[in-house]
C-alpha cells in the first residue's frame, strides 16, 4: 500500500495546508489503502454532460475518453497530482479487477443487508446511489457467473430485479455525483479485513434474490 491508516489521518489534516484538493485525497485513499484504481468521469451540469457531447448517451456517469486511470496503490502525491489535472472530475471505479458487483433495487439492498448481518456472514462494502440502486462488491467473476449461481438456486425465471457488473463497467465512487441527482454513499464502507479479499456472490446471492423476489 501506499501509505498506512495514520498516513491517511495525517494527510486528512494537512490537506488544505498543503494545498491538496479533498477529491485529491478522496482518490487516494481508494489507491493507497483499499487498492482500488480510480477513473475520472464526467459530470453533469443543468443537464449537459461535461464531456462536451451534447448528446451524450451517458451523461455525467462515463469515463472521461482523455483523462488517464490512477492506478491501484498510487500514493498521496501521485494521486493528488493526476486528480489536478481533472478538476471537478467524478471518481469512478473499474468493476471486475479487484471485485464485480451485484445491484439491486435500494429497498431491498438495505433488507439483505440487515439480514446478511444478522446471520453474520462475510460482507464487502456496499453502496448506495440516488437512483436507489444498493451495490454490493463481491469477488472478481460474480457477473460471469450469476446466470449459472441463479439457476442453480432455482431463481433464474423468477424475473428478479437483480444484476451483476463486471469486466468493462464502472461504478461510481462516494462522494462523486452521480449523473446530476446527488452523490454516493456507502451503505457499508470499505474496511481493511474485507476489501482486499470481497466475498464470494454465492455466499449473498440466496438472501439477496429471496429479498428481491419478495420485493
Amino acid at each position: 500500500m501506499g501509505f498506512t491508516i495514520g498516513g491517511i489521518r495525517e494527510m486528512r489534516s494537512g490537506s488544505r495546508r498543503r494545498g491538496r484538493t479533498a477529491e485529491g485525497t478522496a482518490v487516494a485513499e481508494y489507491t493507497g489503502l483499499w487498492g482500488w484504481a480510480v477513473v475520472p468521469g464526467a459530470r453533469t451540469v443543468a443537464g449537459v454532460c461535461s464531456c462536451g457531447d451534447p448528446v451524450c448517451p451517458a451523461p455525467g456517469n462515463h469515463p472521461l475518453a482523455f483523462a488517464r486511470e490512477v492506478p491501484a496503490g498510487a500514493t498521496l502525491d501521485v494521486a493528488a497530482h493526476a486528480w489536478a489535472e481533472v478538476p471537478g472530475a467524478s471518481m469512478l471505479l473499474p468493476v471486475g479487477r479487484a471485485f464485480d458487483v451485484l445491484d439491486v433495487a435500494e429497498g431491498a439492498g438495505r433488507r439483505a443487508l440487515g439480514r446478511l448481518e444478522r446471520m453474520g456472514l462475510p460482507l464487502g462494502p456496499v453502496a448506495v446511489t440516488p437512483a436507489g440502486r444498493a451495490q454490493f462488491l463481491v469477488a472478481p467473476g460474480a457477473a460471469a457467473e450469476l446466470p449459472r449461481l441463479l439457476y442453480r438456486m432455482g431463481w433464474d425465471d423468477a424475473g428478479l430485479d437483480l444484476r451483476g457488473l463486471g469486466p468493462g463497467s464502472h461504478i461510481t465512487a462516494p462522494p462523486s455525483d452521480l449523473g446530476g441527482l446527488g452523490p454516493v454513499r456507502w451503505l457499508r464502507p470499505p474496511a481493511l479485513d474485507t476489501t482486499a479479499a470481497p466475498p464470494q456472490a454465492r455466499l449473498l446471492l440466496g438472501t439477496l434474490a429471496y429479498i428481491c423476489h419478495r420485493s
